[in-house]
């Protein structure tokens, strides 16, 4: 159940931060938090992470579903300790579905935190990539 507390947590916090960015910014908006070094920059990403395979919302959606269901069919086998390694997995399952939202609603992800030398991305990215780190590190850690 903490798995799906914490994705569902991730998932909202994820949309209640775009739709802030959305109502407060206009697409294509660009404000300098760091100036040349950190902007917020509003704008839809119509593919994955560094844009590739644009257009392709059928196959994101896909993994998604696929993401879920190995999580449904596994979820009894998950270990729950350390405790990282359940969060980790509802980080991975949290941002998933939030981008996926995106991708239903609009046929995009909304993404906006802009590093100037990196792709621009978004909250949900930001955990699908920690909770893919944590279970890297467990997995590294426990053979």
């Amino acid at each position: 159940m903490l798995t799906i507390t914490i994705a569902i947590i991730v998932t909202i916090l994820d949309q209640l931060v775009k739709w802030l960015v959305q109502t407060e910014m206009d697409l294509g908006e660009t404000i300098p938090i760091i100036p040349h070094i950190f902007h917020l920059t509003y704008i839809h990403n119509p593919g994955a992470a560094f844009g590739i395979l644009p257009h392709q919302e059928w196959f994101f959606l896909a993994i998604v579903v696929i993401l879920f269901a190995a999580y449904f069919f596994m979820r009894k086998k998950i270990p729950q300790k350390p405790i990282y390694f359940p969060a980790s997995v509802a980080m991975l399952l949290g941002g998933a579905l939030g981008n996926a939202i995106d991708r239903v609603r609009y046929g995009s992800v909304v993404d906006f935190f802009d590093f100037r030398i990196w792709p621009i991305f978004n909250v949900a990215d930001i955990f699908i990539c920690v909770g893919v780190a944590l279970i890297v590190f467990y997995f590294w850690r426990h053979n």
